[in-house]
């Protein structure tokens, strides 16, 4: 079976990209996901791409994208000014979950958050996402905050 190997995602993945985030039920059961690039997520899709800050990345397999997350490296004051990645999005085909390509995903993430002089990554997970809970567990995170969010 060929690498998974990792890569800042293009405008030509954006897509696919599309579709590993409509995989899944719960994504699906919330508004505003698409399918196939409308021009508000092509701008989004640029401004993640422009920003110094932001990264797309994508896990591919012979020359096939089959996994992605975002992450985006916030500078803080707290903690003595330390800079902490933040993930989101993470998806792996589902026909290839199992396979630890998430867990390969994760450790890129943590790398690149690393090499941006990170001294933390963090992530929020539906509540809903047991497997993933479990999964990010194996991985060291710890559950220590309660999320919040609110629409605007």
């Amino acid at each position: 079976m060929a690498p998974v190997t990792f890569r800042i995602a293009t405008a030509a993945d954006l897509s696919t990209i599309l579709a590993l985030l409509a995989d899944d039920a719960i994504a699906r059961s919330r508004t505003g996901y698409v399918t196939e690039p409308t021009p508000s997520v092509r701008a989004a899709f640029d401004e993640i791409a422009a920003d110094p800050n932001s990264e797309l990345v994508v896990g591919e397999r012979a020359g096939e994208v089959i996994a992605t997350l975002q992450l985006t490296y916030i500078p803080g004051l707290s903690r003595g000014g330390m800079r902490r990645a933040l993930v989101e999005a993470v998806r792996v085909r589902s026909d290839l979950r199992g396979q630890r390509i998430g867990e390969q995903l994760m450790e890129d993430a943590m790398t690149r958050a690393r090499a941006r002089g990170c001294g933390m990554i963090q992530l929020t997970t539906d509540k809903r996402r047991t497997d993933a809970h479990r999964f990010y567990a194996r991985l060291g995170f710890e559950a220590s905050h309660e999320g919040m969010k609110r629409a605007l």
